[in-house]
């Protein structure tokens, strides 16, 4: 095992940001709500009860969406069906045993289904990676728009990470004028649990916990993990970045194994000739290939955030629970989970959210900071472990305060009752705000919109004070509350404006002057992902 290395760059983020933020002007608040628990000290009854209240934001999602279930189950049972069949038809498919091989664990939302019914296409693709698994994804855009579009990929998160619980985002992006690109990892979903020989065991069990403790992770000097393979989402996230940049002039070749050094290139070809893999990318004649970005949820986020800086192809990331800083040699899992954070009055970083450095990456130097990347991330991490005292502010903005330090635009978006599955899109399951998947949407589009189609309006979106009071969330709220930011974390924005101003917000809950109001942000009414996107309208 890799020797656990800690590194000063989170300490130094941390003194960077309260240097900054004694040192550089601060915009002056607008006129936002004030709740009694932005007023409640500690320690006090007031502040117990705010904490209490802010637990229960992570009842809404279950709660709020049970007259979802009989389509959920529906679309849950067709989606087991199709993996039945490809079991069949594709003997030499290989995607269990994994979280979704129980019906439970892998929900559909409804709300996805249909997708060209309302305007779009979206077809689906088997690749082979490095390792010689056969990967399942699918490729999104709508009939209308641009003849050349920019391109996102979205790289899932581990366990229960199924591609499908992140179409919710393929589609809103792919209103907003984008192709995206989805994909099950290794060992999840419709993708293969095991590589082809020799390399049956790299990037394996990224779905199983504990049992990457038994496997070898692929790399030279790779640690074992306690949740499998980092190296599943690293080389994943480049595997598939390869086929969606892929052409009829230049088709999909994967890479080389890590463990071997063979190349499986021979079994894609097999597979392309016999009609079931995918040459290369169908809708490669919409992508405009100079301008690609990443997202990411969890493991996925800690990928997007290495490989937006490492990978010369990329421009831009929106890291999902939450961006990290790239290290070298970087914390192997057990270290990194298991290590103190006194951000969170002692308690490890696993409990209360994933670590500031990005863990379990490949071997060699880690790539400086250049490209502008947002994280979003919330209050809580897998469930509602309620905060028995205050949390340092700043402590789930460390990674964007190192990004402002390299000079490079970023943001930390933290919502107020959130969790690690904010990000996902289970309906009446998970412990999540019901308002948070809506925010992740919003927040990612328009970062999008600024950073890879140069759209002068995106900055009133990422600018806007609709979620600092939003009908919605109040009326879910026991206290009232529609302010969607963190109460406890200091949700920040530090970007450069289409004039080429700097804005910078330290404290987007409370509100900063240049702000945009919610009716000139470009949306009319409510905003949630199933409505569509500004483009749409």
């Amino acid at each position: 095992m890799r020797t656990p290395v800690k590194t000063v760059t989170a300490l130094l983020a941390g003194a960077v940001a309260a240097t900054l933020l004694a040192t550089a002007p601060t915009p002056q608040a607008q006129a936002v709500p004030t709740t009694a628990c932005d007023l409640a000290s500690y320690p006090s009854v007031e502040w117990a009860a705010c904490e209490a209240a802010n637990v229960g934001v992570t009842g809404q999602n279950p709660t709020r969406h049970l007259d979802l279930l009989p389509g959920i189950l529906a679309s849950t049972s067709q989606y087991q069906l199709a993996r039945f069949r490809t079991m069949l038809t594709d003997p030499e498919r290989q995607p269990n045993v994994n979280s979704c091989t129980a019906i439970v664990l892998c929900p559909i939302d409804p709300r996805v289904q249909g997708w060209t019914t309302k305007g779009g296409l979206v077809e689906p693709v088997l690749y082979t990676s490095r390792s010689g698994a056969t990967m399942s994804g699918h490729v999104w855009a709508t009939r209308s728009g641009p003849a050349k579009r920019p391109g996102v990929v979205v790289i899932n998160g581990s366990i229960v990470g199924f591609e499908e619980i992140y179409w919710f985002l393929a589609q809103t992006l792919a209103r907003s004028g984008f192709v995206v690109m989805t994909f099950d990892a290794q060992g999840e979903g419709m993708s293969d649990q095991f590589g082809a020989k020799p390399d049956q065991l790299e990037d394996a069990f990224a779905g199983i916990p504990l049992l990457g403790l038994f496997a070898p992770q692929g790399s030279s000097d790779g640690p074992i993990g306690l949740g499998g393979n980092g190296l599943t989402f690293y080389d994943g996230g480049q595997d598939a970045l390869d086929f969606f940049l892929s052409t009829p002039a230049k088709p999909y070749v994967p890479r080389l194994s890590r463990i071997s050094g063979t190349s499986h290139a021979a079994k894609q070809a097999r597979r392309v000739a016999a009609g079931r893999n995918a040459a290369h990318n169908p809708l490669w004649n919409l992508l405009d290939t100079s301008r690609i970005g990443l997202t990411g949820h969890s493991y996925g986020a800690v990928a997007t955030s290495w490989l937006t800086q490492k990978d010369a192809r990329v421009s831009t990331g929106v890291a999902l629970d939450n961006l990290c800083i790239p290290v070298s040699p970087a914390p192997d899992e057990l270290a990194a989970f298991s290590a103190p954070n006194p951000d969170f009055a002692g308690a490890a970083g696993i409990v209360r959210g994933l670590p500031t450095e990005c863990f379990e990456a490949p071997p060699g130097p880690a790539p400086r900071i250049t490209k502008p990347v947002l994280g979003i991330t919330g209050d809580y991490l897998l469930g509602p472990l309620p905060f028995l005292q205050p949390p340092n502010p700043l402590g789930k903005s460390r990674a964007s305060l190192a990004w402002t330090q390299a000079g490079v635009d970023t943001g930390a978006i933290i919502i107020r009752g959130g969790t690690h599955f904010d990000f996902n899109d289970v309906p009446a399951g998970l412990p999540a705000s019901l308002r948070g998947i809506d925010l992740v949407a919003w927040y990612t589009s328009a970062w999008f919109d600024k950073y890879l189609a140069d759209d002068p309006t995106a900055d009133a979106r990422l600018l806007t004070q609709r979620w600092q009071s939003d009908a919605q969330a109040r009326a879910a709220d026991p206290t009232g509350d529609g302010n969607v930011f963190s109460w406890h974390f200091r949700s920040r924005l530090d970007i450069h404006t289409a004039s080429g101003t700097r804005y910078r917000c330290e404290n987007l809950r409370a509100g900063c002057a240049g702000m945009s109001p919610a009716s000139a942000d470009g949306w009319t009414g409510a905003y949630d992902f199933v409505q569509g996107s500004i483009r749409d309208r």
